[in-house]
C-alpha cells in the first residue's frame, strides 16, 4: 500500500512515455530516410544562432528531402536547412528548432549544356567547387561572398553579396530558376527564365530557409574574364571616401567592384582614423582595356594610388570574427559617410568598417564584450540617423547575452507583405520559425 500512497517506487507518466516513443520513431525514420550515419542527435556545434536542435539529418536526394519535410509536418516539428553552416550564427534565433536539414549531399553541377550560359547547381554544392566545375569550360558564377566555405544554397538563403555585386549585381539577380521543397514536403520545380521562375527565385533569396528548402538553383553564368587588376589608394575619413567614389562614378570608370577597409575612425571632435584605410577598385575584362581603365582610375584617385594584379589581404573578407558583434549598414551611397559617422559617434570609440562602399552596403564590428545595454543604445542612435536617410542597421550575429536584449532588425519596411509571404509558403510556421526578416 505504501507504493500506492507515493512511497519509494516512482509512478510512471504515460505522457512522458508517449513523448519518448515519438522521439524514438522520428530518429528511426530519419535514419531510414537518410541512411545509417546520416541522421544523428544534434551536438553543441549544431546550434542555430544559439538555439539547439534535437536532430541533424543529411538526406541523399531531393526525394529524401521531401520525405524529411513530410515527417516534420506529420510530427509538427520545426526544421532549419543548413549548407556549410558558415552563417548559421547569423540572423535571429529561431523560436525553436527540432531538425537541422543538412544539404551537403545535394551537391554538384547537375546540368550545364555545352556552351550554355546557365547551369543547374545542387544547393549543397560548395561555391568554390561549382566555380571550379564551370571554370573548366571558361565560365564563372558571378558570386564572390566573403564566407569562404559557403554553399550555393547558403549564398541564396542569405542573399550574400561580395565585392562583385557592385558591377554585376547580387546573387539574386543571377538566379533564373529554383527547385525547392515546400513546408508540406512537396517538390516544386520552376521553369528557368520565366516570370514564375524569376519571381520565386527572388522571394527565396535572403529568406534564411524560412519559406522553403532550396534543393537546386539555375544560375546565369558569365565568361571568365581574361584579366583582373586592382587599384589601391589610402584613405583617411569617410567623407574623403565619399568624394573619391563620387568622382569615380562621374568619370565612368566601370569598375567591377569598389571596396573600402577603414580600420577605425575616431569619434568627435577629431574624426580622424587611427591608421589609414584603403579604397580598392577591381577592373576586369580584356587585358589591354583592363590595364587602360585601371591606370585611368589610378590617375584619377591620385595621391598614392597604384595598380596591382593582387587584391588586398582583406578583400572578400568580413571585418568581424567569431564572438564579435557583426553589424550590417545599408544606406543610399550619398549618405554612407553620414551613417559611418553616426555609428562612430554613437559608439564613442573606433569602429572598423569594410564593404561595398559604392553600393552603400558595409559591415562594421563591435567587440563581443560590449555590454548589451550599450549595444542597444548604439543601435538606437544609428537607426535614428538612418531613418531619415532611407537606410537600415541590422545585427548579423552577436553573443547570446546581447541577443537577449537587442532588437537585431530595427525598422522593417513592408512587414505586412512579409507576413503574407510567410503565411503563403509556411502557414504552420515550421520552417526556421523566427528567422525570416522581422523575426517572422
Amino acid at each position: 500500500m505504501a507504493n500506492e500512497a507515493g512511497g519509494n517506487k516512482a509512478v510512471s507518466d504515460p505522457r512522458r512515455g508517449s513523448k519518448v516513443a515519438a522521439n524514438s520513431d522520428v530518429a528511426r525514420r530519419l535514419t531510414d530516410i537518410c541512411g545509417p550515419g546520416y541522421a544523428r542527435a544534434a551536438g553543441p556545434a549544431d546550434d542555430v544562432a544559439t538555439a539547439m536542435p534535437r536532430w541533424v539529418a543529411a538526406p541523399p536526394t531531393v526525394a529524401a528531402v521531401a520525405e524529411v519535410l513530410r515527417l516534420s509536418a506529420e510530427h509538427d516539428l520545426a526544421l532549419v536547412p543548413r549548407g556549410s553552416g558558415s552563417k548559421m550564427h547569423w540572423g535571429a534565433t529561431p523560436s525553436h528548432v527540432d531538425i537541422v536539414l543538412d544539404t551537403a549531399r545535394l551537391a554538384g553541377v547537375w546540368h550545364h549544356p555545352p556552351d550554355a550560359a546557365t547551369a543547374q547547381v545542387g544547393a549543397g554544392t560548395p561555391l568554390r567547387k561549382a566555380q571550379a566545375a564551370v571554370g573548366r569550360k571558361g565560365w564563372r558564377l558571378p558570386f564572390d561572398p566573403p564566407s569562404a566555405g559557403a554553399t550555393v544554397g547558403g549564398v541564396v538563403a542569405a542573399d550574400e553579396a561580395g565585392p562583385m555585386s557592385y558591377g554585376h549585381g547580387s546573387p539574386c539577380r543571377h538566379l533564373i530558376g529554383v527547385n525547392y521543397v515546400d513546408a508540406s514536403g512537396t517538390l516544386v520545380r520552376t521553369t528557368p527564365d520565366t516570370s514564375d521562375g524569376r519571381e520565386v527565385s527572388r522571394l527565396l533569396c535572403g529568406s534564411q530557409g524560412a519559406l522553403a528548402v532550396l534543393v537546386s538553383a539555375t544560375v546565369r553564368l558569365q565568361p571568365e574574364p581574361a584579366d583582373r587588376l586592382w587599384v589601391r589608394r589610402s584613405v583617411r575619413t569617410p567623407l574623403e571616401v565619399h568624394d573619391l567614389v563620387a568622382e569615380s562614378t562621374v568619370a565612368g570608370l566601370r569598375a567591377a567592384a569598389i571596396e573600402l577597409d577603414l580600420p577605425g575612425a575616431e569619434p568627435p571632435p577629431r574624426r580622424g582614423p587611427l591608421r589609414p584605410g584603403l579604397l580598392a577598385m577591381l577592373f576586369e575584362g580584356d587585358a589591354t582595356q583592363t590595364r587602360r581603365r585601371a591606370q585611368r582610375a589610378a590617375d584619377l584617385l591620385g595621391a598614392d594610388a597604384s595598380v596591382t594584379d593582387q587584391p588586398p589581404t582583406w578583400w572578400q573578407r568580413y571585418p568581424f570574427a567569431a564572438g564579435d558583434i557583426a553589424i550590417r549598414l545599408e544606406v543610399p551611397v550619398a549618405h554612407l559617410h553620414a551613417a559611418i559617422y553616426a555609428l562612430v559617434d554613437a559608439a564613442r570609440a573606433p569602429i572598423p568598417v569594410r564593404g561595398a562602399v559604392a553600393t552603400g552596403l558595409v559591415h562594421a564590428v563591435l567587440p563581443g564584450s560590449t555590454p548589451p545595454h550599450r549595444v542597444e543604445e548604439i543601435l538606437v542612435g544609428v537607426r535614428t540617423v538612418l531613418l531619415a536617410r532611407g537606410g537600415s542597421c541590422r545585427v548579423l550575429s552577436a553573443p547570446a547575452a546581447v541577443r537577449r536584449v537587442i532588437d537585431i532588425w530595427g525598422d522593417v519596411p513592408g512587414l505586412p507583405r512579409l507576413r503574407e509571404l510567410k503565411q503563403r509558403f509556411d502557414p504552420h510556421h515550421r520552417l526556421a520559425p523566427g528567422r525570416f526578416t522581422g523575426g517572422l
